[in-house]
């Protein structure tokens, strides 16, 4: 394309401005939010604590080697499962590290893997946050303070004066990132202790949804609602877009002492596949876990599935076969075996989703709800 003398000038000039803009600065963390700046005097008094001494909830086959401490399968996993699957597993969704301290602030220092720190429809807070909460005087888990990351290293005071006490915290870990080292601040002279990984945890096996979207902080993921409500350890095997019943994945989930499993694909699924896949991944846990519940789930509906109706179909006819599978097992004579509708798990006002597909803060909470009477039946066999 040939350019007038005047035309010409003005790009010369325009790219001139360009290439003089000056570099982008780091975001300051401190004008985002007055709480996640750290006081210098307090910053240079600090105990760190490294919460790979003491272990994080969430991180099965801990005898295996690993590629990354953080990574959620073992190394030997990358050999097995499909790409898009250990690639994902290397997030630390689901992870949660508790500890007892009488600080009165509470500070943490971590390093994300991934630079992108939120998506388009999750923030940063969700994608790549810690979320703080604390066991109430009434025994209760309540929640504190997330961090707002900004930057891959984030060094940050969640939050500072707090009521005297000491007393048990526990911290979600990122999402849809994963994270390279982890360590809790306290100010000299707390006391602190690290509280190891509990036993027998409900095992979560899904895709995105399970995985965390579109959650505002990790402690609004449903899995880990229903942590907090159960007081129970969790193993979030969410795979965004790839949980589909596969047996490599099935090979991993009979290694764990699970108390109950929770088997949440058909978001990823189509009808055929559930009824080729889901028999033998349920045969295939209760050929290694003889007694261990087992719950199905039904996808969630899109929440504008009542205008969709090629939407509509598809989950009905994916409630229909998950239905027909468990009908099938039931009469083959398999037991603790349980069931959750998908209907109602955003709910039915068309209000419990992000973008139609993944959950809301409201939609987790619907979903915990439906899901807990299911699992409180489950956990008493």
């Amino acid at each position: 394309m040939h350019l007038t003398p005047h035309l010409a000038l003005a790009a010369f000039v325009s790219g001139l401005a360009f290439a003089a803009q000056p570099a982008a600065k780091a975001p300051d963390v401190a004008k985002m939010d007055p709480a996640m700046a750290v006081n210098k005097a307090a910053a240079e008094n600090l105990d760190w604590h490294d919460v790979t001494q003491w272990g994080v909830e969430g991180r099965e086959w801990i005898d295996e080697e690993r590629a990354r401490w953080f990574d959620r399968f073992p190394a030997a996993a990358e050999k097995s499962v499909t790409s898009n699957v250990w690639n994902l597993s290397r997030d630390s969704a689901g992870m949660m590290v508790r500890f007892k301290t009488d600080a009165t602030a509470i500070h943490v220092h971590y390093k994300l893997r991934k630079s992108n720190l939120g998506m388009p429809h999750m923030p940063a807070t969700g994608v790549s946050g810690v979320d703080l909460y604390a066991r109430a005087p009434d025994g209760k888990w309540r929640w504190v303070q997330v961090t707002k990351p900004a930057t891959q290293e984030v060094r940050a005071e969640i939050i500072k004066d707090l009521a005297p006490g000491y007393r048990e915290y526990a911290a979600y870990l990122p999402l849809y990132n994963g994270v390279e080292s982890l360590a809790i601040g306290v100010p000299q002279g707390a006391k602190f202790e690290g509280l190891a990984p509990r036993p027998k945890p409900i095992v979560f096996y899904g895709t995105s949804i399970t995985h965390g979207a579109c959650a505002s902080r990790p402690g609004m993921v449903h899995t880990a609602i229903l942590g907090r409500r159960f007081d129970a350890p969790v193993v979030n095997l969410g795979f965004s877009g790839n949980g589909r019943m596969d047996a490599a994945v099935g090979d991993y989930l009979v290694k764990i002492d699970a108390a109950v499993y929770v088997i949440d694909c058909l978001p990823n699924m189509q009808p055929a596949q559930v009824r080729e896949k889901c028999i033998p991944l349920v045969k295939q846990l209760r050929a290694a876990k003889p007694t261990t519940p087992i719950v199905l789930v039904e996808d969630r509906r899109f929440t504008n599935d009542w205008i969709t109706p090629a939407k509509q179909k598809f989950h009905t006819d994916n409630h229909a076969a998950l239905r027909e599978a468990f009908d099938t097992l039931q009469k083959e004579g398999v037991k603790n075996l349980f069931y959750v509708p998908g209907d109602a798990l955003y709910g039915t006002d068309t209000e419990g989703a992000t973008d139609a597909s993944h959950a809301s803060d409201l939609g987790f909470m619907r979903q915990a709800d439906v899901m807990e009477p299911v699992l409180r039946a489950a956990l008493k066999r």
